[in-house]
């Protein structure tokens, strides 16, 4: 498999079509799967904010008050009142903000970013990360899937890693149970999340910070015959971590 960034693509700007400026800074071929980092689907489809665009009410207010009390940082609670209106469910609001987004995904603060904001003090995610997937392969000349990769802290290990906030043109994952191993074991439990897999090797080449290269293009990499599904987020009434946090309490030590 072959990864590389696309060079030359311009700073992106509400309005901007991400297709148009791929297809001129790189040939595409078939099979060809497009790692498009959310930061620019979020500025071409305007989801940059301000903290003004958000009145704190009172739950804001007392969430910033307590993670102020706790970590000693002042907290704005403007931010706080964003995370809450662009998630539908708080998992944590102590030491920090873990939320789950509109789109089933779980993350710090709904995913909301402070950096690469193009000159708004707020960048939200995608409403519809899989819906703008779709948008941009429909835009592109050859046939390829589309993979939409956010940043993502992750449980039991540092650091960030990429992640598949949205897809199009494949599965999110592809299915290794009923096959076997190399001793003739029948795999019952592997489900591989191939969509994340080829998100983090995006972020590897397209970096953070400055970088500026936000849209990675993998290619000779093929799905294989195996089954595919679209499940990646896991349900709550299966999410034996969500449940375990919801009895949870910080005391602050």
């Amino acid at each position: 498999m072959e990864a590389f960034a696309v060079p030359g693509l311009p700073e992106f700007e509400a309005g901007d079509d991400i297709a148009t400026e791929i297809e001129a800074a790189c040939d595409l071929q078939d099979g060809d799967v497009v790692c498009v980092a959310s930061t620019v689907v979020s500025k071409v489809e305007g989801r940059t904010a301000d903290l003004a665009d958000y009145p704190a009410g009172p739950r804001a207010r007392e969430i910033a008050n307590r993670l102020e009390e706790l970590t000693g940082d002042e907290r704005d609670p403007r931010f706080a009142q964003a995370v809450l209106e662009e998630s539908t469910d708080l998992v944590m609001d102590e030491p920090f903000l873990l939320s789950e987004t509109r789109f089933g995904h779980v993350g710090v603060n709904a995913g909301i970013d402070r950096s690469n904001t193009g000159g708004a003090e707020l960048l939200l995610l995608p409403k519809r990360p899989s819906e703008s997937a779709e948008r941009i392969r429909e835009g592109l000349d050859a046939d390829v899937s589309v993979v939409v990769t956010d940043t993502s802290g992750r449980s039991f290990r540092h650091g960030q890693t990429g992640v598949a906030i949205g897809w199009a043109g494949m599965p999110a994952s592809r299915d290794w149970r009923g096959e076997t191993d190399r001793d003739g074991h029948e795999l019952e439990v592997t489900v591989e999340s191939v969509v994340d897999e080829l998100a983090a090797t995006a972020n590897l080449v397209s970096g953070e910070g400055d970088d500026g290269t936000p849209v990675v293009v993998m290619r000779d990499w093929a799905f294989g015959d195996h089954d595919g599904s679209d499940n990646l987020y896991r349900d709550v009434e299966g999410d034996f971590v969500r449940q375990a946090l919801r009895e949870w309490s910080y005391d602050g030590d």
